[in-house]
């Protein structure tokens, strides 16, 4: 297994944990975003995954990414590297759950809301604060108008006002918040309810989701029905679903 500096990874049941790990506030450099692009890199080869969880040591998430690392002579490494890690999440057929705590800010924020799943503590802090210091945030641009639409987008880029949990699950980009103290239970029983079910079948479920996003309604539903129809009734974990339910038992998955 690789070794890494900046994140732990664990992997168990079907469970990838990466735990971002560089003191203090868990700041992107090159070196760690790096290290990110290794391990979904090799996640993404893993035919037994079933979701990945992504955790912040320490009092913050991720607080952003190194101010000098955007400096002219390695702005363009910098961003090659941060790109890399939103295309490899993009390429990930498995649920990817952000676990925030704390500050959650610029590129943090940013690889949060790349994630499909955002279970964020009551004290977490959201925002894109770069406008502060004369950038803008990449990503955000393109995936925040998806999630909370272009007005709330354009407020949260604009202003880099910092949002609470709350007000982030009202807007849309969180799909829990929860008390300090339910945090990691919450997690955990997400975790528990995803890998109860067949990795096959959970990829099938995320990709009905994701491949017909921005279709009108009869291409949408024609491509959801033939995926149905044509690719998930073809498998054997969805017989034996039909099977466990009448016997009245659990499904034994097969993954095929």
């Amino acid at each position: 297994m690789t070794e890494y500096r900046h994140i732990k990874v664990v992997h168990a049941d079907g469970v990838a944990r990466i735990t971002l790990a560089r003191p203090k506030h868990n700041v992107f450099n090159i070196d760690m975003l790096n290290e990110i692009n290794t391990e979904l890199a090799y996640l993404a080869t893993d035919d037994g995954l079933k979701c990945v969880v992504i955790l912040g040591e320490g009092k913050s998430w991720c607080a952003g990414v190194e101010v000098g690392d955007h400096k002219p002579e390695s702005v363009q490494e910098m961003i090659a590297s941060f790109d890399r890690v939103f295309e490899l999440i993009e390429t990930l057929e498995v649920p990817l759950i952000a676990a925030v705590h704390g500050a959650c800010l610029g590129g943090g924020m940013e690889v949060a809301i790349a994630c499909d799943i955002i279970i964020a503590a009551k004290q977490a802090v959201f925002g894109q604060p770069e406008i502060k210091l004369g950038f803008l945030p990449p990503y955000a641009a393109i995936r925040l108008p998806q999630l909370v639409g272009p007005s709330k987008a354009i407020e949260i880029c604009t202003s880099g006002r910092r949002y609470t949990a709350k007000e982030g699950l009202c807007m849309g980009f969180v799909s829990q918040a929860v008390d300090d103290e339910q945090f990691s239970e919450a997690v955990e029983t997400m975790v528990k309810e995803i890998t109860a079910n067949s990795p096959l079948i959970i990829r099938l479920n995320k990709r009905a989701v994701k491949a017909h996003i921005g279709f009108g309604f009869s291409k949408a539903l024609q491509g959801v029905s033939d995926l149905f129809l044509n690719t998930l009734m073809k498998t054997e974990d969805t017989l034996e679903g039909i099977r466990s339910f009448e016997e009245k038992r659990k499904p034994q998955w097969k993954n095929r």
